[in-house]
């Protein structure tokens, strides 16, 4: 049994690895939250605590006897990565044996929340200079496949996202030129909280970047799936690279990403700027992960994209 602490753990991709180590069966499991949490926030077979961040003394004190901490931590509410910092100082104090910050994504972000990873990252390097202190892993897993089941439901815990694949519709928004040549990793969440699940009762030594790889494809080679699975051609408009490196997006559509922190007159704006960012990223190689995982656990099977796809879009209209 791993008795395992898991920060932040009120978010979406936090609540699927939660499912996936409580049904393990194996781990004592504890939630911290900054205040009493929302009923839906707690799980069964988990307990819960209340901590204060901000205070290393009283949060190493409480984490005393836990032997890995798992951090969903916001970046971008996390002022150069403050709560993330002390959190890995009252590791350290308390003798926690493994720390996974909050990445839980692709390797590279250029927006605000890259800052904070890119913190907390040299943080842990800093910390580890002279000789390991702390056991972490940076968990990364590119792209959710899930957010390309849009508008259907494709996971329980994350909101549902569009993207520049839209499978309803049969279209698509990609790089002129690098149809072929950019790539972009997409992993299942499910697969993501079931490594994470595999991992904590790993016997080995993490590796400190810890790479999950679903799938690694083109636009073509998502677009011939999709068209493939769909049984109609995709419509495709292909953006240009200088357009995109002025910080300009020219197209004649755009995903929608609407959430409830987003105030309705600002979801056009965001999902522009997200979108452009996103190929800025795509274009710099960053939507690639790395398969360290995969390769520290052979037998685990992952859902390749083309397997993701097709249960998914066969027989939908």
């Amino acid at each position: 049994m791993v008795k395992i602490a898991i920060a932040g753990g009120s978010s979406q991709v936090a609540h699927e690895v939660i499912d996936a180590l409580v049904v393990a069966g194996k781990h004592d499991i504890t939630l911290l939250f900054r205040k009493d949490p929302d009923p839906k926030d707690t799980v069964e077979g988990t307990e819960w605590a209340k901590v204060d961040y901000l205070n290393k003394q009283a949060l190493a004190e409480f984490l005393r006897g836990f032997h890995t901490v798992l951090s969903f931590i916001d970046p971008r509410r996390d002022a150069g990565g403050e709560v993330q910092k002390n959190l890995v100082d009252a590791s350290i104090v308390a003798g926690v044996k493994r720390f996974a910050p909050a990445e839980w994504g692709a390797a590279v972000l250029l927006n605000s929340a890259a800052d904070g990873k890119d913190v907390v990252r040299e943080y842990l390097k800093e910390v580890n200079k002279d000789g390991k202190i702390l056991e972490y892993c940076l968990f990364q897993c590119g792209g959710f496949m899930n957010y390309l089941s849009s508008p259907h439901i494709g996971a329980k815990h994350i909101a549902q996202v569009n993207t520049w694949y839209d499978f309803e519709n049969c279209r698509a928004l990609v790089i002129e030129g690098f149809e072929d040549k950019a790539q972009m990793t997409f992993t299942r969440v499910e697969d993501l909280a079931g490594v994470v699940a595999r991992a904590v009762e790993y016997d080995g030594e993490w590796p400190t970047l810890g790479g999950i790889n679903g799938s690694t494809v083109t636009s073509a080679q998502v677009i011939a799936l999709g068209e493939k699975i769909r049984g109609k051609p995709f419509q495709v408009e292909r953006l240009k690279v200088e357009d995109l490196e002025k910080g300009q997006l020219v197209s004649s559509w755009v995903p929608l990403f609407h959430h409830p922190a987003i105030p309705e007159d600002q979801v056009e704006p965001i999902s522009r700027h997200f979108l452009l960012t996103a190929f800025l990223v795509k274009l710099s190689g960053g939507h690639v992960v790395s398969d360290e995982w995969n390769m520290l656990l052979p037998d685990y099977e992952f859902t390749s994209i083309e397997q993701f796809l097709t249960n998914v879009w066969t027989g939908k209209p």
